[in-house]
């Protein structure tokens, strides 16, 4: 009968020190494999910044139907980079967190701001952005990128309306 209680208890403790993974963070390995990628993608370093990605990476933006490669993520980067002088991510404030899904996936989310330069006016842009990242053995296996592109987009027609009113005068 001793035995019993005493494996019992054994067994009690055993379970009640079972450490089980966080499920909720702001503190992970994921989280600041996301930190250097933005540091990458602000430098432009795009071989180290593909380095985050696995190989298979589908990358989302503002889309659920289509989304790109990791080499196809940088050359449209690359394009829609080409107007501005500078451009960075804001990451503070901001927010960055990880999620362990009931299934056991595990999943980045970051809330921040993207700001660039217009090179023919110098005019600052700001962006509100979301990305959600899965992470499979460190790397990013999936991205979806979430923002409203419109005060770019805004920005860039009152640039061309002005090229187009100084060649009509």
């Amino acid at each position: 009968m001793k035995k019993l209680i005493f494996i019992g208890l054994a067994l009690i403790l055993f379970v009640a020190c079972d450490k089980k993974k966080e499920r909720y963070t702001q503190n992970s390995p994921e989280i600041e494999t996301l930190k250097a990628a933005i540091v990458d993608y602000e430098a432009g370093n795009w071989e180290a910044f593909s380095k985050h990605f696995a190989d298979t990476v589908k990358i989302y933006t503002n889309s659920e139907n289509n989304h790109f490669t990791i080499d196809q993520a940088i050359s449209f980067e690359k394009q829609n980079l080409a107007p501005f002088s500078s451009y960075k991510i804001k990451t503070k404030p901001s927010e960055f967190e990880m999620v362990i899904t009931d299934k056991g996936d595990t999943w980045v989310n970051f809330w921040g701001v993207w700001q660039g330069v217009i090179i023919a006016n110098n005019q600052q842009v700001d962006v509100p952005m979301h990305m959600t990242l899965q992470f499979i053995n460190g790397k990013i296996v999936e991205e979806h990128d979430y923002f409203d592109n419109s005060p770019v987009v805004s920005a860039m027609q009152l640039i061309e309306a002005a090229s187009k009113a100084s060649v009509e005068n």
